[in-house]
């Protein structure tokens, strides 16, 4: 559970930006979008390869 502890007169957007933050940190929704559909792990495997090479390619156009 996330606890967003808030000060006297704080501005509760200020609050709302706070939790929202923190809730993107977790990772939660990110985590049920991909449960959501599940990837077999041999394409998931694939697929961080496949970013891997294309990360290491721009990194040679750069140089």
């Amino acid at each position: 559970m996330i606890i967003v502890p808030i000060k006297d007169g704080e501005n509760i957007e200020r609050a709302l930006k706070k939790f929202k933050r923190k809730f993107e940190k977790t990772g939660t929704l990110k985590e049920l979008r991909a449960r959501k559909n599940f990837v077999k792990p041999s394409v998931r495997r694939r697929d961080v390869l496949k970013r891997a090479a294309y990360r290491q390619q721009l990194q040679t156009m750069e140089e």
